[in-house]
């Protein structure tokens, strides 16, 4: 038990130390990384985040990550690259996420992509392109499958019912 404590003291320290900035009420529950290009908003959980690359991360209030969850902001030059199966020339793109987003275990968000306001992405899912506002998404790729009933969503919002 102590054990474990000291280790999440380990991780939250990492993250604080690396990340461009962080808010208010900012947990780290797992092993986790950031990059020095992550900025956190308020009330950021992570359960295991491991966020690589060299593009920039940005994260809204309220997020929450399962476990072994990755972001990555980096990829290989592949297409127009003078060497099979990539060459040396890396591309970043920026990931977006923006408030009161949930990722479940294990989810992967590869560069370039917006996760919007109130989205829920299913445990296991691999997300490859934007996901809209309010939006549940899941699988490999990740889709949107349904919508949170916006209306209560908008009522705790304004309650300032925040987990």
């Amino acid at each position: 038990m102590i054990f474990n404590k000291i280790k999440k003291k380990l991780y939250q320290h990492r993250c604080e130390s690396v990340a461009k900035s962080y808010g208010n009420n900012f947990k780290v529950n797992g092993e986790s990384y950031v990059t020095p290009n992550t900025v956190l908003g308020n009330n950021v959980n992570f359960n295991g985040m491991k966020i690589q690359g060299n593009g920039n991360v940005i994260i809204g209030d309220n997020f929450h990550s399962g476990i072994e969850c990755m972001i990555i902001t980096s990829i290989h030059n592949y297409d127009e690259g003078n060497a099979i199966p990539y060459d040396n020339t890396i591309i970043s793109k920026d990931v977006i996420i923006e408030d009161n987003v949930w990722l479940g275990n294990r989810v992967t968000i590869l560069p370039g992509v917006r996760i919007c306001e109130g989205a829920i992405i299913q445990a296991g899912s691999v997300v490859v392109k934007d996901i809209e506002k309010y939006a549940i998404a899941g699988g490999h790729p990740a889709k949107v499958f349904k919508h949170r009933d916006i209306d209560h969503y908008e009522k705790l919002k304004k309650e300032g019912k925040f987990h």
